[in-house]
């Protein structure tokens, strides 16, 4: 048995809870948070590699001498 739309409710009545069904509407509200999240961690992903590759490009050219884009020399922690 799946507790996956499920939700457990604790009460003074129910100390230990009890398991009851989640509404059309939370399983709803479940479904957009969990897109909304995956959302977010790919963008947050995306940034971080996108981060290091200029980080890897500023290197290269620090070390062929040539010149920094702005996004590159953004980079360089002093």
């Amino acid at each position: 048995m799946s507790n996956e739309n499920k939700k457990l409710v604790i009460s003074p009545e129910n100390p230990s809870g009890i398991l009851v069904d989640l509404s059309d509407e939370e399983i709803s509200q479940r479904e957009t948070d969990i897109t909304n999240a995956e959302a977010e961690r790919q963008a947050e992903e995306t940034a971080k590699q996108q981060k290091a590759d200029l980080k890897a490009s500023a290197k290269a050219k620090l070390m062929s001498g040539e010149a920094l884009t702005e996004d590159e020399a953004n980079t360089i922690v002093l």
